[in-house]
């Protein structure tokens, strides 16, 4: 009897250290499968400019869209400053774990050639993304109280009084847009920047600033009522949305042609690959949606999203592109 005890206690001590055992490895196989997972809780977005530009507005369309299909929410989060500098620097030293991504313009290749010092190297410190949209032009406005309603008199009117025009900031897209413009017209406007799109509008409202290039998405309600007064756009043909506005070239400077660069998705170095293809494939998804297509491509932007590989490319392509341009405005890197 006693040794028949004593086996089946040894049986069920066995018995327990398999189920132990088990069960431990289930627990980390499952622990294991959580830390693969990506993602399980909400993403930031940084969004480098204010509130009220076009770059925030795009962006925030299409990080809603883009919830469903990574499963957690993105949450925007404004850094504006410098030109979008300080926002970037956020990324640049946030973990690599796909939890602190970028959506940036185009002001990201130009930075470099403006800013003597930057507290990041543009190309080793991110993982370029994709470019989910491309501007194809801007309005050149101006404040209705200003006395000139076509390119010509503009033109005409710069030239015999100094104007002055409004920006994002020293090197924007936009900045550079109205600099080749008095580069081609033969007129010097005086040159205020702001710190981002929105401010910078709200200065062309209230008559503090009386010229501007401005992102059609955030131009056109206020061409609507009549607080702007559009004289022409900088793209290759005329805006859907606005199809009494002419080209600037058709206005009158001919050959004049400019686009507003890619709006792009970034997040910080050594970013793993799969990650990197996730957000990648929402962003793609997301593009496809007629409800997005129809508000980006109103607003003059053309839905592109390359992959990440062509991308790298492009951007390092763009840093050059950029460059080249700030010296032919010359302005001085600060």
């Amino acid at each position: 009897m006693d040794i028949r005890n004593g086996l089946w206690r040894l049986t069920s001590a066995l018995a327990c250290c398999t189920i132990a055992l088990t069960t431990d490895a289930g627990a980390q196989t499952a622990s294991t499968s959580s830390a693969n997972a990506w993602p399980v809780r909400p993403i930031r977005l940084i969004m480098p400019f204010p509130p009220g530009g076009a770059t925030d507005a795009n962006a925030r369309a299409l990080a809603k869209e883009m919830e469903a299909f990574l499963g957690q929410p993105l949450v925007v989060d404004n850094r504006g400053g410098a030109n979008g500098i300080i926002g970037s620097d956020i990324v640049a030293k946030a973990a690599p774990d796909g939890y602190t991504l970028m959506h940036i313009s185009v002001a990201f290749a130009i930075n470099p050639s403006t800013h003597k010092k930057l507290p990041f190297d543009s190309s080793r410190d991110f993982t370029p993304i994709t470019n989910p949209i491309v501007g194809q032009g801007a309005l050149l406005a101006v404040h209705p109280s200003l006395p000139a309603r076509s390119v010509a008199e503009l033109i005409a009117l710069a030239k015999s009084q100094k104007l002055v025009f409004g920006s994002p900031g020293v090197g924007n897209v936009l900045h550079l847009i109205t600099e080749a413009f008095n580069l081609r017209a033969g007129i010097q406007m005086l040159h205020v920047p702001y710190k981002g799109a929105g401010p910078a509008m709200i200065a062309l409202l209230g008559g503090e600033v009386q010229v501007m290039v401005v992102p059609p998405i955030i131009a056109a309600p206020h061409v609507k009522s009549e607080r702007l007064r559009p004289l022409g756009y900088s793209g290759a043909k005329r805006l859907d949305a606005l199809p009494n506005v002419p080209t600037i070239a058709e206005a009158g400077l001919t050959g004049f042609q400019q686009d507003t660069g890619w709006h792009a998705w970034f997040a910080p170095a050594k970013t793993p690959d799969k990650i990197v293809s996730q957000i990648y494939g929402a962003i793609q998804k997301s593009l496809q949606l007629p409800k997005v297509r129809e508000y980006l491509m109103s607003g003059g932007y053309q839905p592109v999203a390359d992959p990440p590989a062509v991308f790298q490319k492009n951007f390092q392509a763009d840093l050059r592109r950029w460059g080249e341009l700030v010296q032919l405005a010359k302005i001085a890197p600060e």
